[in-house]
Protein backbone atom coordinates (compact mmCIF):
# COMPACT_ATOMS: atom_id res chain seq x y z
CA UNK A 1 0.00 0.00 0.00
CA UNK A 2 1.76 3.11 -0.96
CA UNK A 3 0.98 6.85 0.67
CA UNK A 4 -0.78 9.59 -1.17
CA UNK A 5 2.50 11.11 -0.63
CA UNK A 6 3.94 10.41 -4.33
CA UNK A 7 0.56 12.18 -6.02
CA UNK A 8 1.39 15.33 -3.17
CA UNK A 9 3.05 18.61 -5.24
CA UNK A 10 6.39 19.01 -5.09
CA UNK A 11 8.49 21.77 -2.75
CA UNK A 12 9.89 23.42 -6.16
CA UNK A 13 12.71 25.54 -4.19
CA UNK A 14 15.80 25.78 -5.90
CA UNK A 15 18.86 23.75 -4.68
CA UNK A 16 21.97 25.95 -4.31
CA UNK A 17 24.43 23.78 -3.58
CA UNK A 18 24.61 20.80 -5.99
CA UNK A 19 22.75 21.02 -8.93
CA UNK A 20 20.10 24.08 -8.91
CA UNK A 21 17.17 21.62 -9.76
CA UNK A 22 14.04 21.69 -7.67
CA UNK A 23 13.23 20.28 -4.52
CA UNK A 24 11.24 16.98 -5.08
CA UNK A 25 9.98 16.52 -1.20
CA UNK A 26 6.36 16.85 -0.82
CA UNK A 27 5.01 20.28 0.43
CA UNK A 28 3.14 21.16 3.21
CA UNK A 29 0.10 23.61 3.06
CA UNK A 30 2.21 26.16 2.25
CA UNK A 31 3.68 25.04 -0.86
CA UNK A 32 7.01 24.77 0.50
CA UNK A 33 8.94 21.17 2.21
CA UNK A 34 9.54 20.58 6.20
CA UNK A 35 13.61 21.74 5.44
CA UNK A 36 12.67 24.84 3.23
CA UNK A 37 9.25 26.06 4.33
CA UNK A 38 10.54 29.04 6.18
CA UNK A 39 10.12 30.22 9.93
CA UNK A 40 8.32 28.46 12.43
CA UNK A 41 5.68 30.84 13.48
CA UNK A 42 6.78 30.28 16.70
CA UNK A 43 5.11 29.40 20.42
CA UNK A 44 1.45 30.49 20.55
CA UNK A 45 0.17 34.01 22.07
CA UNK A 46 -0.24 32.96 25.59
CA UNK A 47 1.78 30.29 26.24
CA UNK A 48 1.50 29.08 29.93
CA UNK A 49 4.38 26.35 29.23
CA UNK A 50 7.05 28.62 28.63
CA UNK A 51 7.11 30.37 31.97
CA UNK A 52 10.07 28.18 33.68
CA UNK A 53 10.79 30.52 36.55
CA UNK A 54 10.27 34.50 36.55
CA UNK A 55 13.48 35.47 37.11
CA UNK A 56 12.90 38.26 35.14
CA UNK A 57 9.52 39.08 35.58
CA UNK A 58 8.36 42.59 36.92
CA UNK A 59 7.18 41.31 39.99
CA UNK A 60 10.68 39.73 40.73
CA UNK A 61 12.54 42.84 39.53
CA UNK A 62 10.65 44.90 42.53
CA UNK A 63 11.50 43.03 44.90
CA UNK A 64 15.00 42.11 44.18
CA UNK A 65 15.02 46.16 43.99
CA UNK A 66 13.55 47.16 47.23
CA UNK A 67 15.99 44.03 49.02
CA UNK A 68 18.50 45.90 47.59
CA UNK A 69 17.24 49.24 48.98
CA UNK A 70 16.99 47.79 52.18
CA UNK A 71 20.21 46.30 52.10
CA UNK A 72 21.85 49.38 51.51
CA UNK A 73 19.98 51.45 53.88
CA UNK A 74 20.70 48.85 56.62
CA UNK A 75 24.66 49.26 55.74
CA UNK A 76 24.29 52.78 55.52
CA UNK A 77 22.99 52.85 58.80
CA UNK A 78 19.93 54.46 57.86
CA UNK A 79 16.75 53.24 57.96
CA UNK A 80 14.22 56.58 56.30
CA UNK A 81 14.93 55.70 52.64
CA UNK A 82 13.00 52.86 53.23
Amino acid sequence: MLLDMQNAPRCGAKTKSRNGKPCQSPGMPNGRCRMHGGLSPGAPKGNQNAFKHGRYSARSIAERRQSAALIRAIRAGSFSEV
